[in-house]
C-alpha cells in the first residue's frame, strides 16, 4: 500500500465513490486517510441530503482523527449544520449562494469544464477549482478528455489554485505533466477507492 501522498510539490485530493469500494466504505475512507491526502471530498452524489449528512458525520470523524481536511460536496447547508466550513460545489449552486452565505466557508471548491466557467467561479469567490476531465476515465466513458492543453489554459487564466481531475492515477509522470501546466495538484477517485 502507498505510504503517503503528502507532497509539498503536488497535492492530491481523494474523491470518494463508495460504489467503487471492495470493502466497507468507512474502512476505505480510513485507509485513504492513512496516506494523508491534501483532503477528502465526500462526493456521493446519489444520496439524499439527509443520508448524506448522516454519512458525512462519520467521514468527518475519521478525517479528523487523521488530521485530513474533509470537504463536503453539494449540500452546503448540511455542511454548515455539521460545522464543516469546506465545501465543493457545482458552479450553478455557487451562482445562487449569497455573499453573506459564502463568508461562512473557509474553502469553496468548484468543478469547472471550460475556461469561462473557471473565470466565473473565481469572480464568484471560489477558493480553488477542479478542472476536468484531463485524462480518459471510466467515469466519463465515451467522452474524450479535455487534456493537458485545457488544464494549462485554465491555470493561465485564473489566480486561484487549480487541481486536475479525471483519469488521475498514482503516477508521478502524470503529476509532473499537470504540474508543468500550472496545476497545484490532482484529484484521484478510482485509485483512492481501491487502495
Amino acid at each position: 500500500m502507498i505510504k503517503s501522498v503528502n507532497n509539498q510539490d503536488f497535492k492530491i485530493i481523494a474523491v470518494s465513490n463508495r460504489k467503487l469500494c471492495n470493502r466497507p466504505f468507512l474502512e476505505q475512507i480510513e485507509r485513504v486517510c492513512k496516506i494523508h491526502p491534501e483532503a477528502v471530498i465526500l462526493r456521493e452524489k446519489d444520496l439524499t441530503e439527509e443520508e448524506y449528512g448522516t454519512l458525512a458525520k462519520e467521514v468527518m470523524n475519521i478525517c479528523s482523527r487523521y488530521q485530513v481536511s474533509c470537504i463536503l460536496h453539494n449540500f452546503w447547508k448540511t455542511a454548515l449544520e455539521l460545522g464543516c466550513t469546506s465545501v465543493h460545489l457545482p458552479l450553478p449552486i455557487l451562482q445562487k449562494i449569497t455573499d453573506e452565505e459564502k463568508k461562512k466557508f473557509t474553502k469553496i471548491g468548484i468543478s469547472i469544464h471550460s475556461v469561462e466557467e473557471a473565470k466565473e467561479a473565481e469572480q464568484l469567490g471560489a477558493s480553488y477549482l477542479t478542472a476536468g476531465h484531463i485524462y480518459a476515465t471510466d467515469c466519463k466513458r465515451g467522452l474524450p478528455p479535455r487534456g493537458l492543453g485545457f488544464l494549462k489554459e485554465v491555470c493561465r487564466e485564473v489566480s486561484i489554485p487549480v487541481y486536475g481531475i479525471g483519469g488521475i492515477k498514482f503516477d508521478e509522470e502524470q503529476w509532473n505533466d499537470m504540474k508543468k501546466c500550472g496545476a497545484v495538484g490532482g484529484c484521484v477517485m478510482s485509485g483512492m477507492m481501491e487502495i
